[in-house]
């Protein structure tokens, strides 16, 4: 299966609370932090819900 890097590109502050946890599940944390996932429709569904925060690129 194909890989995704997330980075977080946007601030947590002023978000809802779903976006939080979704950043959580995310597995990001702080600003300019990556992490790498799977590319599965799970996560691609999770990085469209904070696209406006994050930043993707696949591998």
């Amino acid at each position: 299966m194909a890989k995704v890097i997330v980075i977080q590109t946007g601030s947590r502050s002023g978000c809802t609370q779903r976006q939080r946890k979704t950043l959580d599940a995310l597995g990001l944390k702080k600003m300019n932090q990556k992490v790498e996932h799977e590319a599965t429709p799970q996560i691609m569904g999770m990085i469209r819900k904070v696209l406006h925060l994050v930043k993707s690129e696949q591998l």
